[in-house]
């Protein structure tokens, strides 16, 4: 985790948040078993981390079904911390997805995962709180080991507050 982030004086509320965040990865039975880790977060970006050897294909690289999934919820992760840090409890669905591979990867999955260009929290958060449902874009890529993206992955997700 990145000491510089900006809700991480709020003594321990990143460290809590992010354990919560991990446990619900740990708590899907799919996602256990990718054995993905929170690699990093600096309050506007998400990163996990993935070994190769749960997600190699046939060509010994990451497998592209894996890539997708793990940015699928690098995002999904992304957008809850962020409602969590708004203190927001709402459901998040990924709404639809796009994704590029550009390059196979031969080294552990690396994942990161931000807001999209053209959307902003604030006005994410002003509209869930306004309408008690919202959408707002994500991209994530995953990285090459010496630079370079393996992969491009753009989202539309949805969060509904709950009840």
């Amino acid at each position: 985790m990145n000491s510089n982030d900006p809700i991480d004086d709020r003594s321990g509320h990143l460290d809590a948040a992010l354990q919560r965040l991990h446990h619900h990865y740990q708590s899907m039975p799919p996602v256990a078993a990718m054995q993905v880790r929170i690699a990093g977060y600096d309050g506007q970006r998400l990163q996990l981390h993935a070994p190769l050897a749960q997600h190699v294909n046939d060509k010994g690289c990451a497998f592209g079904g894996s890539l997708a999934s793990i940015m699928t919820l690098a995002s999904w992760g992304l957008v809850s911390l962020h409602l969590e840090e708004a203190g927001i409890a709402a459901e998040v669905f990924v709404a639809d997805s796009q994704i590029r591979y550009l390059a196979p990867l031969f080294a552990d999955l690396d994942v990161h995962a931000q807001l999209a260009p053209d959307a902003n929290w604030p006005s994410f958060i002003a509209t869930l709180r306004e309408r008690g449902r919202a959408r707002t874009g994500l991209a994530a890529r995953a990285l090459l080991p010496g630079g370079g993206v393996a992969t491009e992955f753009t989202a539309r997700y949805v969060a509904i507050a709950k009840a």
